[in-house]
């Protein structure tokens, strides 16, 4: 016996006292009712009514399901008292499988319809001939033992669970068959039993075989001790199973924590994308150090005092160092996030402009290789290696950041002037950053991530394709942005961002941010061209290639204003070279290519809004979102979360979008949509996330609905809040 389990003994011996009452339960329930009367705590409720019957499996259960160690040890102590137990109380629960709180009896409550007559009875009797067996293993109290079993086990909720309770009473004859032990010897196969074939194929198929049963026992006892079973009894066994699964569970919530943190970042469907970043450098104080550098082929930056960066979890590890190994008299902010970048994310096809001071660009080069710390790099020993292109002197007007590396990918027009300083002598730029691989996007993948069924999808396809332009509109919380790029993607069948545009449109956006219009510079003014028009021209120059350009909040701007004499270039039967028209400014005759797609998105539920102007109405598609709790991903999604809280949430909305949509002054287009409740793991479905969403979203939208009817946001309000308790 393994003394490393000090539960097992005061288990069995527990065992031992309630077969006397096999008889006598009535006398059981007493002395039950007597140990929660002495600990102080109410007996859980183990009947519909009143407690009349009762089996020894769900007498061990009251301290085995998840209640807390504390508990645990409180009623166990008033067992030992009221039982007359001799045994040491247990001072660890370790390998012990528990109930769900929610199903901690061993049978259906006398009103369940799936009650037997004789449940409770059959119960004892598999009880019974378990302890018989276990004191003396022969032919005779084995064949007793499986009919007792294959009696009781296929009654109304046991199935493995009987298992569970077999191992409590004898846990070093008879082994606990539960989901944690089966993956641990099926899936991890640390035992005998996967060679021997006698783990059922499917892990997840109830066993109704006492026979079955004792064979398993049989088999993996045979190999304890041996190299593959390296456990010295069940209990150890047991007890293995939990400490990996719970590794095994550590890693999945931190990996789910990762992908939820992920796709917090990536709300827009960007995860994965790849696209080259451009980035401003400083090689050594005053460029000191470029002639060394780009002899050998190298980018550094120094601080050596810190090691290798890769060391550091964090910028404020980086940046509490930099403090102390330096100089506290300043933040080092600037310092740790330079360092950070140019370990973390520098990667390999990134383009540097090396720069001296904040006006002269030296040299251009490609990014090759990852990040290196050379110990024997003098003062530099951060090191990346580099294809430099050029070297010489350009001269900007533009002003560069002082930091000593900066990424600039988000300010296009500057990448254009300094990459406009290293164009080939016939006028075209170098393409030497190399080709973007960009991740595939199906719209398989698009349905992973978007609740909408494949027609409805298809339909939005088809839609978009024949009229080029469309609008996705819905009430709050449908997901209109975040399937919008989603939607590209999948059309596009890759994630390549560089073909997909998004702008929002405002009170103040106008034709000259949009298409063209002059800006003041420090000599007057010079004319610019507005983000549709470049988009536009890119889409030209690619016209293999389909682009997505995607406005949200579309009707949240004059759009006569924005799209001027372009109301009639985004028809889908007036795009390309044969249907110019002249700009307003240039004078420049400019067509919207056919590879160019629109996509607006519009909030039905926004009452400042005018409603669109017709002529740009009968311009595009509407397509409406719908709030998706009825679709099955988005039910496949809330049955994975597993929250009786969460479901009935879901259920009380269901029914408020009923009274919403019945509102002759809201209607459908008010509804609440499945965005509040998405991006959610069943670790995050806690009282107080539920309790926000409530009362910090839900309930102040109803109050814009019903700002004249506070009775009817109170009466739901209530009931939102008392589905969540």
């Amino acid at each position: 016996m393994n003394t490393q389990h000090t539960w097992t003994s005061f288990y069995q011996e527990l065992a031992d006292k309630l077969l006397a009452y096999l008889n006598d339960r009535q006398t059981l329930i007493s002395m039950l009712d007597d140990v929660y009367s002495r600990i102080g705590m109410p007996l859980p409720k183990l009947e519909a009514d009143e407690l009349q019957d009762i089996d020894p499996f769900t007498v061990f259960g009251l301290f085995n399901k998840g209640i807390t160690d504390a508990n645990r040890r409180k009623i166990i102590a008033g067992i030992a008292e009221v039982f007359d137990i001799e045994a040491d109380q247990p001072t660890d629960f370790e390998g012990i499988p528990v109930l769900n709180n929610l199903n901690a009896t061993f049978y259906a409550f006398a009103n369940d319809d799936r009650r037997g007559k004789h449940d409770i009875d059959n119960l004892w009797l598999v009880f019974e001939a378990e302890l018989v067996l276990a004191a003396d293993d022969n032919e005779e109290n084995r064949k007793a033992f499986v009919e007792a079993f294959d009696t009781t086990v296929t009654q109304f909720g046991l199935g493995w669970k009987l298992t569970m309770g077999l191992y409590w009473a004898r846990p070093y004859s008879f082994i606990s068959l539960d989901s944690r032990n089966r993956w641990f010897m099926a899936d991890v196969a640390k035992t005998g039993a996967t060679i021997a074939g006698i783990m059922p194929k499917e892990k997840d198929s109830p066993i109704h075989n006492g026979g079955r049963y004792l064979a398993i026992c049989d088999a993996v006892k045979s190999k304890l001790g041996s190299d593959e079973c390296p456990y010295a009894d069940f209990p150890s066994l047991t007890a293995a199973a939990f400490v990996e699964s719970e590794r095994v569970n550590r890693e999945k919530k931190a990996a789910e924590k990762a992908a939820a943190e992920k796709a917090e970042e990536n709300s827009l469907g960007d995860e994965g994308v790849r696209t080259t970043h451009y980035w401003t450098y400083s090689p050594g104080d005053g460029a000191a150090r470029w002639d060394d550098f780009y002899a050998r082929g190298v980018m550094g930056i120094g601080w050596s005092k810190l090691g290798n960066v890769e060391q550091y979890a964090s910028k404020e590890d980086i940046r509490k160092s930099l403090r102390t190994l330096y100089s506290s008299k300043y933040s080092q902010k600037n310092s740790a996030l330079a360092l950070w970048q140019f370990s973390r994310e520098l990667k390999p096809g990134d383009v540097v402009f090396a720069k001296r001071g904040r006006s002269v660009v030296i040299g251009r080069g490609v990014v090759e290789g990852d990040y290196q710390f050379d110990e024997n790099g003098d003062s530099y020993p951060n090191i990346r290696r580099v294809r430099w292109t050029h070297s010489g002197e350009w001269h900007t007007e533009d002003l560069l950041a002082m930091k000593t590396l900066t990424d600039i990918t988000a300010y296009p027009d500057l990448v254009e002037k300094l990459n406009s300083f290293f164009e080939e002598e016939d006028g075209e730029a170098e393409e030497d950053a190399g080709e973007a691989e960009y991740p595939a996007y199906t719209p398989d993948d698009f349905l992973s991530e978007v609740f909408m069924d494949a027609e409805r999808y298809r339909t939005l396809v088809n839609v978009l394709r024949a009229k080029k332009n469309i609008i996705l509109q819905g009430a709050p919380g449908v997901g209109k942005t975040f399937a919008a790029k989603r939607l590209a993607y999948s059309m596009m069948g890759v994630k390549d961002a560089e073909r997909v545009m998004m702008v929002q449109f405002h009170q103040s956006y106008s034709y000259e941010d949009f298409i063209e219009g002059f800006r003041p510079n420090a000599q007057g003014f010079d004319l610019e061209k507005g983000a549709f028009y470049s988009f536009c021209k890119k889409a030209q120059d690619d016209s293999d290639n389909d682009y997505f350009f995607i406005i949200d909040e579309i009707n949240r701007g004059n759009l006569s204003k924005i799209f001027g004499e372009l109301f009639m270039l985004i028809e889908n039967d007036k795009r390309g070279p044969r249907n110019t028209l002249q700009l307003l400014y240039s004078h420049e005759l400019f067509y919207v290519p056919s590879n160019v797609y629109l996509i607006g998105m519009m909030n039905t539920a926004d009452r400042s809004l005018a409603m669109l102007d017709y002529a740009l109405r009968r311009r595009f598609a509407f397509f409406d979102l719908r709030p998706a709790f009825d679709t099955e991903s988005f039910i496949a999604y809330q049955e994975g979360l597993n929250s009786e809280k969460f479901d009935r949430l879901i259920s009380c909305v269901v029914k408020l979008n009923e009274a919403i949509a019945s509102d002759e002054l809201l209607g459908n287009g008010f509804c609440i949509g499945h965005s509040y409740f998405c991006r959610m793991s069943p670790d995050d479905v806690t009282d107080e996330k539920l309790t926000e969403i409530v009362d910090y979203e839900l309930v102040p939208m109803l109050r814009e609905y019903w700002f004249d009817e506070p009775s009817k946001v109170d009466e739901w309000a209530g009931k939102l809040r008392r589905s969540i308790q």
